[in-house]
């Protein structure tokens, strides 16, 4: 088929591949991976005897001749994360390492896909299989068969739950599936998937396979079986003998190609078609393979795609490296596509198990994210271990080679490729996939300056640092487009409880910050729901030329000052706009009040309303001096353009007054004023900040000769202002202030405000007295008072400054409140809000960080990196060990029957039922350290659960404990309580003699 055909198909029913994610032997990253299996590597490990036997391989199996000590395994593969998922540590241990892997991959293919889990913008169903659980058959041998028990084993590795147990952790709504075919499971549930796609059953699919024995280490070699004597698996080649087990779990996630927006991911790649049979009865037996039902296979899915077999430029086989099985898979294919038009030599072949072992249920779904990346990267791995081919396979006039080497693809455009699956039986399977449309980027690259604010979380701190880590290497390593990280991040990753923020303006940058740990927010959200978060505003002092540039990073800052500034004369919003975006303005009359204090109101109005349209909303507010204003505004106490008349009106009154100076004094306001009357200096309190701190104001002159006495003696610093706010020197704007002030209707507070006046907080819908405006100009501002106030007023609360720098940050945070300071200076040339945005979002505030990404689309970054502690129950530890016990001798004559009225034998029960009771808590639960007061539901338990403790009670103690007590009382002292009455009426009640 030629280029201009394939780009006339109708594309109406391709698949588009969105994510994907996998554990398989080998390399942890997909990255990684990929690039082992371009440099043919093979995955395998060799165990020694002694390995073997700490694997858990009975001795007697470990010292047969016929067992091989080989497998392709995963390392780690007893560790999982079951406090990420909310799994109880005993629930996590009963359950297969195939459930666990699948809960891993599948939550990282989603995370891929640029969708998080819980997502209810799109119906996802999902289609998971799995090999037959050997480690619930090992629990089974080692066990007592309590039916608690062995009801926990089933739902935790039984191929039925593990769909139902994935859509249910992950929030998913669509139909769940098992689907089990053998060797071809997931590769029959991708078709399946496709099909539910477009049959319109879900708008997405995830597509998990898992295989795994236990224990995770060799195998017994059967002559004739398909497992390779001679431990390697040597696909297509002379020396083939067969197969080598592997372990792993892959996911892949689906989408209509149709569906998908410039905003998604760009796809890995497309299917195109595919198609499932049977081989039935015309074959040797039942486990022998067929040509005529994979060539069928094969021929059903090219007349699906529509694609003809001269488009098709790799295989990628079942390949289980059988000297029968691959001769017969060779001709099968090779017929079916030189019969649809392949060319000789024109299709590389590719099999994946001489790398990484049969994965069994997993093997269809790991070959298709090989072939994936085959034609996403146009790079074509060689057959892992070839030496020779192997004399079978047909040569003359064969569309399909074998490559030796890694070689570029030189076939034909669109790159398209097969992928073969074959189970037990004779279900076989075959996916045509083709390379993703290419997508334009040239309009992305006009953003790369602009400051972005990254945002991780993970579950634990230990998972955040791995993240970190993780992030940073693959911005090094792939210099992704900034933009579109940010975008992954904040719109297709759920938001966890541990978390960490930075600011950069390329992806270098990020990767730097990253890796040093420099510049960057980290806080927990809390447990309760986000603290309430109080708005503080900075009075006269805080100003700086150019201070609303770092504001205008938050989306609808402009907006919101340009509507603040709408509220002031031209001439003087002009003026105002200068002195706020021009970092060169003039300094010292921008440190005059007239002009200082309408800007800090105006960029503090403006950031704070950015900040509410972001989702933080105040639960009170507070202002120093000047600040109180913009506080009372954002209250509801004034309205905007009231607002600007009376700050412009303070301003100007108070630049009317005598010069003078203010000087903040690490002490207490007590020693500060004693000096200064002690060198007889006409200074007043202009404001009282906390208990060592406090500024004074006076005289310019009388300012200078109070420093200069002072020298050393306590940190002093001279406030930028040209005027002595809060002094006598102020009286003179009395009048003109309260004129100004007559003609404003004050409205009733909309939250608590805490006031300078008074330090004190008046609740929301007090109506406060006009003249407290006024006469504020001269009072001192108690600003330690208020902030003593907000803290006993609002328990637990935080606080964020909305104002240039960070004045008030150390007052409020000496106060027992922790602040954010929403301008956060990175260095000395650069701040932005943004970095105080993420700040608040580390700490659970409910910032919504897709209004912060703009419209860029989502990328590949890396997926969560899982950890977690072993998790082994100890009765599949202790099954091995039965195993290697010596085999029985003949048969014993059965027991006699006991007689009905003797009762069957039990353990004494514990003298104290504290003992009993702890210890069923700790097996059940599956941990040692439970407190006292600790509630059953809280740790884990479930109406499942409880019945088993009760069950377990009853049987230890001989007693029946009521279910409704064990109920109402949740506590494990509870619990102990109830036994111990419940066991003491028992012991107290007389003997039944009739």
């Amino acid at each position: 088929m030629t280029g201009d055909v394939v780009t006339s198909r109708d594309r109406s029913l391709d698949i588009a591949v969105t994510g994907m994610a996998a554990r398989f032997p080998g390399p942890r990253d997909l990255d990684s991976w990929w690039d082992s299996q371009l440099h043919g590597n093979v995955h395998s490990k060799r165990y020694t005897q002694e390995e073997l036997l700490a694997a858990g391989v009975p001795a007697t199996l470990a010292a047969d001749p016929d067992y091989v000590p080989v497998r392709c395994c995963l390392d780690d593969w007893d560790r999982f994360d079951h406090d990420f998922f909310q799994i109880r540590k005993r629930e996590a241990e009963l359950m297969d390492p195939q459930h666990r892997w699948m809960l891993e991959v599948a939550w990282n293919a989603l995370a891929d896909a640029g969708v998080a889990p819980h997502d209810d913008t799109a119906v996802t169903s999902v289609y998971a299989s799995m090999t037959g659980s050997g480690y619930m058959r090992a629990m089974v041998r080692g066990t007592n068969s309590d039916p608690g028990l062995l009801d926990d084993l089933i739902h935790g590795s039984e191929p039925d739950f593990m769909a139902s147990r994935i859509a249910y952790k992950l929030g998913l709504k669509g139909p769940a599936f098992a689907v089990q075919t053998a060797c071809s499971s997931s590769l029959v549930a991708v078709h399946l998937a496709v099909q539910s796609l477009l049959s319109g059953d879900c708008d997405q699919a995830l597509v998990v396979g898992a295989g795994f024995d236990y224990p995770q280490a060799g195998y017994l070699h059967t002559p004739g079986g398909v497992l390779s004597a001679a431990g390697v698996c040597r696909t297509f080649d002379r020396e083939a003998d067969g197969v080598i087990p592997g372990s792993g779990a892959g996911a892949v996630v689906l989408r209509r190609l149709s569906d998908i927006t410039e905003d998604d991911p760009e796809p890995y790649g497309v299917i195109l078609g595919s198609a499932i049979n049977n081989d039935g009865n015309a074959k040797a037996g039942y486990y022998a393979p067929s040509a005529a039902g994979q060539e069928r296979v094969i021929g059903a899915a090219l007349n699906a795609a529509e694609a003809d077999g001269g488009s098709i430029g790799y295989l990628e086989a079942h390949g289980t490296g059988t000297r029968i099985g691959d001769p017969i898979e060779w001709a099968a294919a090779a017929t079916a596509l030189r019969r649809a038009g392949a060319r000789p030599g024109s299709v590389a072949v590719g099999a994946l198990k001489a790398s990484v072992g049969h994965l069994d249920a997993a093997a269809g779904v790991a070959a298709l994210i090989r072939a994936l990346l085959v034609v996403r990267n146009g790079m074509i791995p060689p057959v892992a271990g070839f030496t020779e081919r192997n004399p079978l396979l047909e040569t003359e006039n064969c569309p399909l080679y074998i490559p030796t080497e890694v070689v570029p693809w030189t076939g034909e455009l669109p790159r398209r490729a097969g992928v073969s699956a074959f189970g037990i039986g004779g279900t076989n399977a075959h996916v045509l996939i083709e390379q993703a449309p290419p997508r334009e980027r040239a309009a992305l690259e006009a953003q790369a300056s602009r400051e972005r604010l990254v945002l991780l979380s993970a579950a634990d701190p230990e998972a955040l640092d791995r993240m970190a880590d993780d992030l940073a290497a693959h911005l090094q390593s792939h210099d992704p487009d900034l933009g579109e990280v940010c975008a992954t991040l904040a719109n297709g990753r759920l938001a966890l409880s541990e978390r960490l923020a930075i600011t950069g303006r390329t992806s270098a940058e990020v990767a730097e910050g990253l890796a040093a740990r420099s510049w960057v927010s980290r806080g927990t959200t809390p447990g309760t729901g986000p603290a309430p978060v109080v708005f503080l505003f900075p009075g006269g002092g805080a100003q700086r030329p150019g201070m609303a540039e770092p504001f205008t990073a938050l989306p609808g800052f402009r907006r919101a000052l340009d509507r603040c500034l709408a509220a002031f004369a031209a001439l003087q919003a002009e003026r105002l706009r200068q002195a706020l975006y021009d970092p060169h303005f003039p300094a010292a009359e921008l440190n005059r009040p007239a002009l200082a204090q309408p800007a800090l109101f105006a960029v503090g109005y403006a950031a704070a309303t950015a900040l509410q349209d972001l989702g933080v909303q105040p639960a009170a507010v507070c202002g120093h001096s000047s600040g109180e204003i913009t506080a009372a505004t954002v209250a509801g106490v004034f309205g905007l353009e009231d607002a600007a008349m009376f700050i412009t009106a303070r301003g100007r009154s108070m630049q009317d007054c005598p010069e003078g100076a203010m000087l903040a004094i690490g002490t207490d306001v007590k020693s500060a004023v004693a000096l200064a009357e002690e060198w007889g200096l006409k200074l007043d309190v202009a404001a009282i900040n906390g208990p060592d701190s406090c500024v004074l104001g006076g005289p310019a002159d009388e300012v200078d000769e109070y420093q200069r006495r002072l020298g050393n003696t306590f940190f002093v610093r001279r406030l930028r202002y040209s005027h002595a706010g809060h002094s006598r020197l102020i009286e003179p704007a009395l009048p003109a202030l309260a004129e100004a002030m007559a003609r404003i209707e004050l409205r009733p507070a909309t939250l608590p405000i805490a006031l300078n006046v008074s330090g004190r907080v008046v609740t929301a819908g007090t109506e406060l007295p006009r003249h407290m405006f006024v006469t504020q100009v001269r009072q001192s501002v108690l600003f330690g008072a208020a902030l003593d106030a907000l803290a006993s007023h609002l328990p637990g609360a935080s606080a964020v400054e909305i104002g240039p720098g960070r004045p008030l940050s150390p007052m409020a945070e000496a106060a027992g409140i922790p602040t954010v300071a929403l301008d956060q200076i990175k260095d000395a040339s650069q701040s932005t809000a943004l970095s105080g945005v993420g700040a608040l979002w580390t700490l659970g505030q409910p910032v919504t960080p897709a209004d912060l990404t703009g419209d860029d689309r989502r990328t590949r970054l890396p997926g969560y990196p899982f950890a977690g502690p072993s998790s082994v129950a100890p009765e599949a530890l202790t099954a091995p060990e039965a195993l290697a016990r010596p085999a029985p001798g003949p048969k014993r004559p059965p027991a006699p029957t006991p007689l009905p009225e003797q009762p069957e034998p039990r353990d004494p029960a514990p003298v104290d039922p504290a003992e009993g009771v702890i210890r069923i808590w700790a097996e059940l639960l599956g941990r040692d350290d439970i407190p006292a007061d600790a509630d059953f539901f809280a740790q884990g338990g479930d109406s499942l659960l409880i019945t088993r403790l009760i069950r377990r009670v009853n049987s230890e103690f001989g007693i029946r404990v009521p279910v409704r007590e064990m109920l109402a009382q949740r506590t494990l002292s509870g619990h102990v309580a109830v036994v111990r009455r419940i066991r003491g009426e028992a012991d107290a009640a007389p003997a039944d003699t009739s």
